[in-house]
């Protein structure tokens, strides 16, 4: 199976790799928008099932749609725990009910939503309910609100460079910011430099995991051991990285150099980008996407009870 990497573009004929490159630049930014905007579970879900499909459809991998949950999960984890330590929920009482709302003085303790008051329950709280480690409702929201929204950019941004040629990508980038050209922004040169950076991700990649292999036969061990040990073999890692790295740079401007490359120079375009039905499709399903989310922030629209109860966003 394909195992997609974030700025390494698969060479497969799919639907999504036929799309014209500005669409998915700007689908790709609308979609992150979207992630951060939607206030409900239920809308993320739509929208990262939507990606995750999508994804595949791109990759015709399936394992590597679950390979992605492992950076998002990470985070989330280490989140909760700060959570945990910031937010304080309702002390409930003897009898079993939570102290009057009045009487908080903690922002974290409610919120109100559509005429219904959502309260911070403590399901746990080992230290006492007066003490910052607790968890609570609404740290479990965030917690899982967060890792949801840093899969599905994780996502969308890999399918944008999975699926999209880096030379297609810049002159996508390029046109984008066709505007900043009437105030003497030098677009070209930013574009390179994008595209440069993309380029090199995958690059740099392979080139850390085949240092990692060479120094661990060496004895150097990156998974055990203490704190101070593994900063140690950190630097073992990264020195080679940096200096790998700077070579490249220096090796990729002699061969622009030698080839003449001008960064003032006016350009021209071999490749001819032409809009299709395929990015009419592919719009239709943005502006879908988009107005669902629309809808769903707009409090004078109705909304089912269920859909409003998986309100995330305390």
């Amino acid at each position: 199976m394909n195992r997609a990497i974030i700025g390494k573009y698969l060479n497969l004929d799919t639907f999504v790799h036929k799309l014209d490159p500005r669409l998915k630049f700007m689908a790709n930014i609308l979609f992150i928008i979207l992630f951060f905007v939607a206030d409900h579970f239920i809308t993320l879900a739509i929208l990262v099932f939507s990606i995750m499909l999508i994804y595949v459809i791109t990759t015709r991998s399936i394992k590597s749609v679950f390979a992605k949950l492992r950076l998002p999960l990470y985070i989330a984890i280490f989140l909760l725990i700060i959570n945990m330590l910031t937010v304080k929920g309702a002390a409930p009482l003897e009898s079993g009910t939570f102290v009057p709302l009045s009487s908080q003085t903690n922002i974290d303790t409610y919120v109100h939503y559509r005429g219904q008051t959502i309260i911070n329950t403590i399901y746990w709280a080992p230290f006492g309910y007066d003490q910052p480690f607790q968890l609570t409702k609404f740290t479990i929201y965030r917690t899982i609100s967060i890792f949801i929204r840093i899969y599905g950019v994780i996502l969308t941004t890999t399918i944008l460079t999975v699926s999209t040629k880096p030379v297609l990508l810049t002159r996508a980038i390029n046109d984008l910011l066709y505007p900043l050209k009437l105030v003497k922004i030098p677009t070209e040169i930013i574009t390179m430099i994008i595209s440069i950076a993309l380029r090199f991700i995958p690059t740099l990649l392979e080139e850390s995991s085949r240092i990692m292999k060479a120094q661990s036969s060496r004895g150097v061990d990156f998974k055990n051991g203490s704190i101070k040990d593994k900063s140690k073999s950190f630097i073992v890692l990264i020195v080679p990285l940096f200096v790998s790295s700077f070579t490249k740079a220096n090796d990729l401007a002699d061969a622009m150099t030698s080839r003449g490359y001008e960064p003032y120079a006016k350009r021209s375009h071999y490749r001819q980008l032409c809009p299709n039905w395929r990015d009419l499709i592919a719009t239709l399903f943005i502006i879908v996407c988009t107005v669902m989310v629309i809808v769903c922030q707009i409090d004078a629209v109705p909304l089912p009870a269920w859909w409003i109860a998986t309100f995330q966003r305390v």
